[in-house]
């Protein structure tokens, strides 16, 4: 039986879920009817076909007695696809058929709130649709242990036309590095110690820069600091690319730091909207770095650190504020993605399997110690994709919350937009709709004139 054993930051996600804090992560999609009526006629059974010739959903974790306590991928023998995809008919058949989105997006916040079975292979998919021949929506759920933000586009991607082909995808095993150093190599062995001592040292500071970083009293908005419930709400939004490039060339920065920026406004909105104190510092988000390098060879398991940054909330000038996140994520980058606090994945890689098995809870509980916001950015194809010849028209990624923590925001490019999926606290963030709505004003606040100053500013 051919198995796996799961790298220590996958092993961390592993064990850090619990029931009411479940560490998966997702993606809504929403697909058209065909443009000349001529779709599949059988998505449930393409989707089926298509999700059952990827290898890598066809694995599940157990345990293993070498290294103790560690875990390993293993094919399931007795995988049944049908265990992992459901149907669910007639969303939103009580409302208009303009609300068809709307229906989807608090089904999917119900179906975001339920843990993965672990027993099989930690994944599931819904096929959400109103009627016969009318628009749908996919749901796809991976537990964070299976892929990274990245890992899961490319297996998800197995399912849509493009990629799948005539036959489905079948998925390749992962490339994994050499299980051992021979002793007749002295160089390739003294290389490998070096290699180790600098990991060692990385990660020594790593850990003294959480300890400086973290808080006993963590600062911020009230409502990102409400005690967990459980429950799950989902928002989401889109708005043009277009306008984003417009910001980046007229104010510098990045397409990134832009969003970002987008992110702290539209929480300033969403604040005073509802009342709020504004935090004189903060809210803190932790924005996750991919360590794949282009290229290289392709890995199954996470590859992440982050940076931390403070998001300029307090800050009442839109502009300010996104020269205020490209300062603070100019000197992010300078460090790089493998120094301060955020770079929490290098702590990871350097822990035992059983410090993973038995401290990861403990990890999970102190995260809002670190950070109040996760906010990510997931890459995707610039090919416009379909499913069953019908035109894939938004994707919305989705990112779990920590434990602690009442808000994930997940931000993708497709089709000439920027989508954006929200997580958040069903009980603490009832109003995530409003939040979605923040984003967008505070995007036509950048875009908009630049406003007069008063003589001698």
């Amino acid at each position: 039986m051919s198995t796996e054993l799961l790298a220590p930051l996958d092993l961390a996600f592993w064990h850090l879920e619990s029931t009411g804090h479940p560490m998966h992560l997702g993606a809504l999609a929403h697909f058209a009817p065909a443009p000349d009526g001529t779709g599949h006629d059988d998505i449930p059974g393409l989707l089926a076909a298509r999700a059952g010739a990827i290898r890598r959903l066809r694995m599940r974790v157990r345990d293993v007695l070498l290294p103790v306590g560690g875990a390993a991928w293993s094919v399931d023998k007795d995988f049944d696809v049908g265990h992992h995809i459901r149907h669910i008919r007639g969303v939103g058949g009580a409302l208009p058929a303009a609300d068809f989105d709307r229906a989807v997006a608090e089904i999917a916040g119900e179906l975001m709130e339920r843990p993965i079975e672990r027993g099989r292979p930690p994944w599931e998919m819904y096929l959400l649709t109103r009627e016969p021949g009318g628009p749908f929506a996919v749901l796809v759920k991976l537990h964070h242990a299976l892929a990274d933000g990245m890992r899961a586009v490319a297996i998800g991607a197995g399912i849509f036309d493009e990629v799948a082909g005539p036959r489905g995808l079948r998925g390749r095993p992962a490339r994994l590095a050499p299980a051992g150093m021979s002793l007749r190599d002295p160089l390739g062995l003294l290389g490998f110690a070096r290699d180790r001592i600098d990991d060692l040292g990385r990660a020594v500071g790593v850990g003294a820069s959480v300890v400086r970083a973290s808080r006993l009293d963590p600062s911020g908005l009230p409502a990102l600091t409400a005690a967990p419930s459980g429950t799950r709400r989902i928002g989401t939004a889109a708005f043009e690319l277009a306008d984003v490039h417009r910001v980046r060339r007229e104010s510098g920065g990045t397409v990134n730091d832009i969003l970002l920026a987008v992110v702290a406004g539209g929480l300033r909105r969403w604040a005073v909207e509802r009342g709020e104190p504004l935090p004189a510092t903060g809210p803190r988000a932790l924005v996750p770095v991919s360590r794949r390098r282009p290229g290289g060879p392709p890995r199954s398991g996470n590859e992440l650190s982050a940076y931390l940054l403070e998001l300029p909330v307090g800050e009442p000038d839109a502009r300010a504020r996104l020269a205020a996140v490209r300062t603070a994520m100019d000197r992010n980058k300078a460090a790089g993605p493998l120094r301060g606090a955020g770079a929490l994945a290098v702590l990871a890689d350097q822990l035992p399997p059983l410090a993973h098995r038995f401290g990861a809870p403990l990890a999970g509980g102190a995260a809002r110690m670190l950070f109040d916001i996760l906010v990510t950015s997931v890459p995707l194809p610039r090919s416009a994709l379909s499913l069953g010849g019908c035109p894939l028209r938004a994707i919305c990624p989705m990112a779990p919350l920590a434990r602690g923590q009442a808000l994930a925001v997940a931000l993708t490019t497709y089709g000439g937009r920027v989508h954006v999926g929200l997580v958040a606290d069903g009980k603490a963030i009832p109003d995530v709709d409003r939040l979605a709505r923040s984003l967008h004003d505070e995007l036509n606040a950048l875009t908009g004139p630049a406003p007069e100053r008063p003589p001698g500013e």
